[in-house]
């Protein structure tokens, strides 16, 4: 029988972690099933872009998994047995379960309300299609001198205010930070993010957080109304409770908590990759929710899946936060970066260089996706007798 690797969710992490499974494992030996709740890979970094109504092609996975004999499974996840070794799914065809040897968990994350009164109701959000295609369709009919309220100073929400009001000039586009904007940065980046919403017309409110949101104005903590016809909420990420209600050992923030190779510490059979993540990078600090997190953990827990079932040795893959790479914008972009302490450095590269540079990570991800099998090697590797389950053999 073949050993069955279900990998749920296609996002940056899970796509990726297909296309590295399917290129270096024999199909003679493996059966690789990706789940994915929509059709389409979800380029979730632009978002911000498709809201504001830019046209974005988002690519079909059957077409990228197409002769890369990962099987895709359309439905959504609705629970997961690690006992049973079972995942529960929902989709067109009605309820069912899938059964695994060894599970990838990389759903993935979603808008955090925090319990904000209003937030559920009348906020929108850009962390997912279709909050962003439920926004886009707000924002198309607002007219002349609408107001648009992002919350959150964090990338998400730098990148959606600046986005908005170069798109969209006829928009009066504001930002509430509950600190001040840009802090993280370094002096000189920092001033380049002022200049750039300077230039945009964005009025920042810092040191304001928001309390409650209602249909057209959020409330501050010191009780100050903020005008807006749509309100953008943009303050954090949140997983969704499954694995926590799985019985997978989890953080408080609900996200799996794994080992230095992305297995849990609770199920070594499961495997969590991306902002689900609850991984410790090398300098001691979870690794953050980001593009480039899902990066590295994929790389990790996939290289570690191989190891395993193949009886090979477990190497290690950094588990590094480099930067921020923020665009302002098409046409301007700070890209910062930092050190092992998660400190900016004094460097920074701003304007049309930083914004082509991020203009190649996105393509450069995309493309990545779109070729899953890219450099498929001739001889792939076969499974060991015994695959190791339960020993760690990690490599220095």
């Amino acid at each position: 029988m073949k050993h069955r690797i279900v990998v749920l969710g296609a996002g940056y992490a899970g796509a990726f972690a297909a296309g590295n499974l399917a290129r270096r494992l024999s199909p003679a030996d493996t059966e690789i099933t990706v789940v994915n709740a929509v059709p389409d890979f979800v380029e979730r970094m632009r978002l911000h872009q498709l809201a504001i109504g830019q046209d974005l092609a988002f690519r079909k996975l059957a077409d990228v998994f197409a002769g890369t004999g990962v099987r895709l499974h359309l439905a959504r996840v609705t629970g997961v047995d690690p006992e049973r070794r079972t995942v529960a799914v929902t989709g067109e065809d009605g309820d069912g379960e899938l059964a695994y040897d060894t599970l990838l968990y990389a759903l993935g994350s979603s808008v955090a309300h925090h319990g904000v009164p209003g937030v559920a109701e009348y906020a929108f959000d850009v962390t997912g299609l279709s909050s962003a295609l439920r926004l886009r369709e707000r924002l198309a009919g607002l007219g002349e001198g609408g107001t648009v309220l992002v919350v959150g100073e964090g990338l998400t929400g730098i990148e959606t205010a600046t986005e908005f009001a170069e798109s969209r000039p006829d928009l009066s586009v504001a930002l509430a930070a509950r600190g001040e904007l840009g802090a993280w940065l370094s002096p000189k980046a920092r001033r380049h993010l002022r200049q750039a919403f300077d230039r945009l017309g964005i009025t920042v409110h810092e040191h304001t957080g928001v309390e409650a949101v209602e249909p057209t104005r959020a409330i501050a903590a010191d009780g100050t109304s903020i005008p807006a016809d749509v309100t953008v909420w943009s303050a954090g990420f949140a997983v969704h409770p499954i694995a926590a209600a799985s019985g997978l050992e989890v953080a408080e923030t609900g996200q799996i908590v794994v080992d230095r190779t992305m297995r849990s510490v609770s199920h070594p059979d499961v495997y969590a990759a991306g902002d689900c993540a609850y991984a410790i990078g090398e300098n001691g600090r979870p690794l953050p929710m980001s593009c480039a997190s899902a990066g590295s953990t994929n790389m990790q827990a996939t290289a570690a899946i191989i190891a395993r079932l193949t009886g090979s040795e477990v190497p290690t893959i950094g588990l590094k936060y480099h930067g921020n790479h923020i665009s302002l914008g098409r046409r301007d972009a700070v890209f910062q970066m930092v050190d092992g302490d998660v400190r900016s450095k004094s460097w920074y590269l701003g304007g049309r260089t930083a914004a082509r540079l991020k203009s190649g990570v996105l393509k450069g991800a995309g493309w990545g996706i779109a070729h899953p099998t890219f450099g498929m090697p001739k001889r792939k590797r076969r499974l060991a007798t015994t695959p190791d389950r339960v020993g760690v053999r990690v490599a220095a």
